[in-house]
């Protein structure tokens, strides 16, 4: 089965305004990196969290090791004096909303979809 496939011709992809917040595309949007350590990405966590008040939006949620978020728990950045490595932003570009729905990134693909490798 091809990794890539060239078209001749256009094909309309329906384009939807905002990117949905899925897993799959917080994962990709953060590298796989977690936001407070730059280790492995195993979780999601809320910087303010729903607890306090915080919503599942793009600006509130980052990826995380799943070590940082069990010491971050219910506790907001300045209580424990930890700050965010990136600021935090939604996605924007058509190629994001075919990033959101995917479960892997074949690295063959950065050629042909260079946004995927520098957003």
């Amino acid at each position: 089965m091809p990794s890539v496939i060239r078209l001749t011709v256009y094909v309309r992809v329906p384009y939807i305004a905002r990117v949905p917040l899925t897993r799959a595309a917080l994962m990709q949007r953060d590298r796989n990196r977690c936001g407070y350590c730059g280790g492995k990405a195993e979780t999601i966590d809320h910087v303010i969290p729903r607890s306090r008040g915080g919503t599942h939006t793009w600006d509130n949620c980052v990826a995380c090791c799943a070590k940082c978020n069990h010491r971050k728990a219910d506790k907001l950045l300045g209580e424990i004096g930890w700050t965010l490595a990136t600021p935090l932003r939604a996605p924007s570009g058509k190629h994001w909303h075919l990033v959101s729905k995917i479960r892997a990134f074949d690295p063959v693909w950065s050629h042909y979809v260079p946004a995927l490798v520098s957003a």
